[in-house]
């Protein structure tokens, strides 16, 4: 299946690129040369757009079968300079720095009545208010990002967009919302926060 200029495989395990997808790699902001490091790359689709601007990108993910759909599709399109490591979060990478975090996150509050029994689970399940890894994320990621860094990540109005620009705010960023698109039940949000 072609997916704008990129050729993409599919595997059930793994979430397949979406909306929110499409909010964060048509609308990445990636100068050439910057080190990039996306966190739960899922098919590899974001990572292989920002191939398009530099070529040290780093791509993660917690979910192996991702990892593995992720290596192909980028065999597919001939795409050697990503560079995959298996974890959850900043593990596989807790040494480095980057220029630019990506994460589409997992934004959907999920009872445990709505858990997936497979490692699909991972690429939507933010805990009871959709905060669970999302909250870890932003505790975490200036000790990741390099001075004048930025992030992108994707979440929902479901996961309290103002608490994320807030914790951005108290953690050394300036943050805004600079994309959203409106579904039926909830508006996805594109936020960029520059390290000051």
């Amino acid at each position: 299946m072609k997916i704008g200029k990129f050729k993409i495989e599919r595997d059930d395990l793994v979430y397949f690129p979406s909306d929110d997808t499409f909010l964060l790699a048509e609308n990445l902001e990636i100068k050439e040369g910057e080190s990039v490091l996306e966190i739960g790359t899922g098919s590899g689709l974001v990572s292989m757009y920002a191939s398009l601007l530099t070529d040290d990108i780093t791509a993660t993910d917690i979910n192996y079968n991702a990892l593995e759909l992720a290596e192909k599709n980028f065999k597919l399109n001939n795409i050697s300079t990503i560079k995959l490591e298996f974890g959850d979060l900043f593990e596989p990478v807790k040494d480095k720095k980057f220029d630019v975090i990506l994460f589409n996150t997992p934004y959907l509050p999920t009872d445990t009545d709505d858990i997936v029994n497979d490692d699909l689970n991972y690429a939507f399940d933010g805990g009871l208010d959709g905060r669970k890894v999302i909250d870890r994320f932003l505790n975490q990621v200036s000790n990741h990002l390099n001075d004048k860094g930025i992030v992108q990540i994707i979440q929902s109005s479901l996961s309290d967009n103002d608490k994320t620009l807030d914790l951005f705010d108290k953690n050394g960023f300036i943050a805004e919302i600079v994309k959203s698109e409106r579904f039926f039940f909830e508006e996805i949000v594109l936020i960029n926060a520059y390290k000051i």
